[in-house]
């Protein structure tokens, strides 16, 4: 006969609640805690109050033909990618004339991209070139910092991120490229006279 093996008991056992425990006082989120989060050290917030879409006519009366485009870089490299010619498209996107506003962010992000995204469009008369004041060459940052201060633009871009910050300004119209073919969402109907 051999010795019986003794089991643990389980249940037994004393629960210890750990030191990040949500539980705990010291580790409950407060309204400064959550304000220092969102702002960089360089004391920049980047998250934008929400404000109603009902408010979009009051908001943007500015925003007629012919369209400023302000253009990002994910949406040029997918109109590479689609092989889609960016001005024609972008007209018959938004059935009216318009002109792409392209600033220097963008343009140095295309750089880095490589040859094949070095888009010779953007170097087109066509296109207006914006200079930007800022350091870093961040485009998302100064996009809507643009946007921001100044809300006759249309943006143009794919980038996931980017929708979301534009998307709680009041007001402002977002283009993509979706199916071979440019798409855009929040622009408003022509007013009735």
């Amino acid at each position: 006969m051999g010795v019986q093996k003794k089991v643990r008991a389980f249940a037994k056992t004393k629960r210890v609640i750990g030191q990040r425990d949500a539980r705990l006082k010291k580790n409950q989120p407060t309204a400064s805690s959550e304000l220092e989060k969102k702002k960089k050290p360089d004391g920049v917030i980047r998250e934008i109050p929400q404000q109603s879409s009902a408010l979009f006519f009051q908001y943007n009366t500015a925003l007629v033909p012919p369209y400023s485009v302000l253009v990002d870089t994910n949406f040029l490299s997918h109109s590479i990618q689609r092989k889609l010619d960016l001005l024609p498209s972008m007209m018959d996107c938004l059935y009216a004339k318009c002109t792409p506003v392209i600033t220097d962010c963008v343009m140095a992000e295309l750089e880095k991209l490589g040859t094949k995204y070095r888009y010779g469009g953007a170097r087109d008369p066509r296109w207006e070139r914006l200079k930007c004041d800022h350091k870093g060459v961040y485009a998302d940052d100064c996009l809507v910092d643009r946007v921001m201060k100044h809300m006759i633009y249309i943006v143009a871009t794919n980038d996931r991120d980017l929708k979301r910050r534009v998307r709680k300004i009041p007001g402002v119209p977002i283009m993509s490229v979706a199916r071979a073919k440019y798409v855009i969402e929040r622009l408003p109907d022509a007013p009735e006279k």
